[in-house]
């Protein structure tokens, strides 16, 4: 697990400085996406009483990777940069948090959200509550968080931050090609080579496109 995280630590570091290079010194407000991402969260579950609202468990742990992105950086920028501590903060975390037997799906988004505006930080009992109740573990935290980033660095390669970007290829977003094409890979080769197929992947299904970017 802590191999893993320390993985996933560094995949955030690389992202980030991908986008900006003092990242780490710009004063983000990552808590801030934190509980954006926790109230985009409850549209996807469905909350409201007046209307029908269809539950989208897959677009539901997609925004949970989502939370975790910003979590691991809000842990990255709480630790200066340092991944080894940061990993051992967060397997700490993981490890000691009380398991939900009974999970109120709304209530630990709340707790989330909340925790993200007083502690500016990632609450991990909560976070791991709404994972087991969307019918995820850590290796499949892991998996769908690898997948993400591979997605979330395509996007940069092709003008995300500039505006440039196509987000809807096909008549569906890229979310939901990521999750066809992450679906028929092979994870067994090892990470670098999951990541590596699958950005080739996305590159071939991107509009207008016809080999690597840069």
């Amino acid at each position: 697990m802590k191999e893993r995280l320390h993985h996933m630590l560094d995949l955030q570091d690389r992202l980030n400085r991908q986008i900006d290079p003092n990242w780490l010194s710009a004063g983000r407000a990552w808590y801030r996406a934190i509980w954006t991402e926790a109230a985009e969260l409850l549209d996807h579950y469905g909350w409201k009483w007046w209307k029908a609202q269809p539950r989208d468990l897959a677009q539901i742990r997609l925004e949970l990777i989502d939370i975790w992105h910003f979590g691991l950086s809000a842990e990255l920028v709480r630790h200066q940069g340092n991944i080894e501590t940061a990993a051992e903060a967060l397997l700490q975390e993981m490890t000691t948090a009380p398991a939900s037997e009974a999970v109120d799906f709304l209530a630990e988004v709340e707790n989330l959200a909340r925790h993200a505006l007083t502690e500016r930080r990632l609450a991990m009992a909560p976070f791991l509550a709404l994972l087991a109740a969307a019918g995820s573990d850590f290796d499949d935290l892991y998996r769908i968080y690898v997948g993400k980033n591979v997605l979330n660095r395509f996007r940069q390669d092709h003008g995300y931050r500039e505006g440039h970007y196509i987000k809807t290829w096909d008549g569906r977003e890229d979310n939901e090609h990521l999750a066809e094409l992450s679906a028929g890979l092979d994870t067994h080769g090892g990470t670098m080579a999951f990541e590596e197929e699958l950005y080739r992947q996305l590159l071939a299904r991107y509009p207008g496109t016809s080999g690597p970017a840069g």
